[in-house]
């Protein structure tokens, strides 16, 4: 009997996945250190060519970043065309701590391991597969689609989307809408029932440095300029701050949602506590109750018995949709006038859960997981999203996955044993076929 051809896509969707993560594209955010997302590029442009696609090749900036875009013509062109976006690179991996080698692409246990396997190229690998599929089998979407695999988005996409957004914008002509990871994942609620999250907002990003000068000096000696000091003091201010908590309409409507289905109750006088509630799932919910500042590096001296002039800390900052006037008054009151700050920025994005689109998304996962519910919700995070909406385009997070109950996704991306089930490939490219023919 001959293979069902999406059974095909589905069965290719995990191997090129497995390749994908063979490809060490680690970005550690300095260009002089990055590794491999020149291989992941001409890998994936090889096989879009193989089955005849047209791609644009993009070396961004004359960095040796390199980024691959493909359009596939669709049924009518008057409509506007669906970008569809994964990055390549990954964030570094210790070997030591895993339990096989990050860069393995083992397929073992019903996983497939690895970093990336979950941020993001379980996506590229069905994207990828679908793009195949249709080319070969000539199939015509009902709209145009872009396939978009760029770099460098684990350090803010200067040299990936935002870098494409600037310079070669010809590239996403016509597009409306696009979707892109962290989204369409399942959690498993009361009696079993799966809801489905699509990411319709994410939160702002703000890395800043924070500056303080001081009196240099010998460390035998009185100081009362110490700038290791005051930026211990205004670190410590910050890293201790609750912001305040903020309900937007996107968690509203999850939690709402969740109530709908559970009956569970999220009183604003309790919503933290009762946020925890949703198992592996409150740490990301939590996060997009409040604006967040977490510091992560320190930076200052170079000799023990030497009082530096300067001291220096990294902050990740974290800021809600409409919260940014509101956040820079609490940190002028919170550090006063004499630390510097200096940041780089990417702003929060933020659509409504409505619309043919997120109904074409909620009828592919329900054909495939019947009596399953989509539900709207905030990453705390952020994607390349935030590039893509600056040429207008409405941004969704839909990586359909159907994880197992006990499975701790969050926990995964970034983190250590890395990996995504073997199903739930199979599963999310199924659903993104029935998306991408109705979408």
């Amino acid at each position: 009997m001959t293979e069902n051809p999406i059974e095909a896509a589905a069965d290719e969707a995990v191997t090129l996945t497995s390749e994908l993560i063979r490809i060490d594209t680690t970005n550690t955010g300095d260009p002089d250190t990055v590794v491999g997302e020149r291989a992941a590029a001409e890998y994936v442009a090889e096989k879009l060519t193989e089955v005849g696609y047209e791609i644009s090749y993009v070396e961004s900036g004359g960095t040796n970043r390199h980024n691959v875009v493909a359009r596939l013509p669709g049924a009518d062109p008057s409509r506007g065309a669906l970008l569809v976006h994964g990055h390549l690179d990954v964030v570094p991996a210790d070997p030591a701590e895993w339990s096989v080698h990050p860069f393995s692409g083992a397929v073992q246990d019903g996983y497939v391991w690895g970093r990336g396997a979950v941020d993001m190229k379980d996506m590229v690998g069905m994207t990828l597969a679908l793009a195949r599929h249709y080319k070969r089998e000539g199939i015509v979407p009902p709209r145009d689609m872009i396939f978009a695999f760029l770099a460098d988005e684990e350090a803010g996409g200067k040299y990936g989307a935002q870098w494409l957004v600037s310079n070669r914008p010809e590239l996403f002509e016509g597009a409306t809408e696009a979707i892109s990871e962290v989204g369409g994942f399942s959690i498993t609620l009361k009696d079993d029932v799966r809801a489905y999250l699509v990411e319709t907002a994410q939160r702002g990003i703000r890395w800043m440095t924070l500056r303080v000068r001081g009196t240099a000096g010998h460390g035998s000696m009185i100081h009362r300029d110490n700038a290791v000091t005051k930026l211990s003091e205004a670190v410590a201010k910050l890293g201790n701050h609750r912001f305040p908590l903020v309900v937007s309409d996107s968690v509203r409507e999850f939690l709402d949602g969740v109530t709908e289905i559970t009956g569970w109750e999220f009183p604003e006088d309790d919503l933290e506590g009762s946020v925890a509630k949703l198992g592996n799932i409150s740490r990301m919910i939590g996060a997009t109750l409040r604006d967040t500042a977490n510091p992560t590096m320190l930076t200052a001296g170079y000799k023990a018995n030497v009082i530096p002039s300067v001291a220096e800390a990294s902050v990740d900052c974290r800021i809600l949709p409409g919260r940014l006037e509101a956040f820079d008054r609490e940190l002028d009151e919170l550090l006063g006038p004499d630390v510097e700050r200096e940041w780089m920025e990417l702003p929060p994005v933020e659509t409504t859960f409505d619309g043919a689109l997120v109904d074409a998304m909620s009828a592919a996962v329900t054909a495939e997981d019947p009596g399953s519910r989509t539900l709207p919700y905030m990453l705390s995070a952020g994607t390349d999203a935030k590039a893509f909406q600056r040429l207008g385009i409405r941004n969704f997070g839909f990586a359909p996955l159907q994880l197992p109950a006990d499975l701790d996704f969050s926990a995964l991306f970034h983190g250590v044993d890395e990996r995504v089930p073997v199903d739930a490939l199979k599963f999310g490219t199924r659903v993104l076929d029935r998306f991408f023919r109705s979408a």
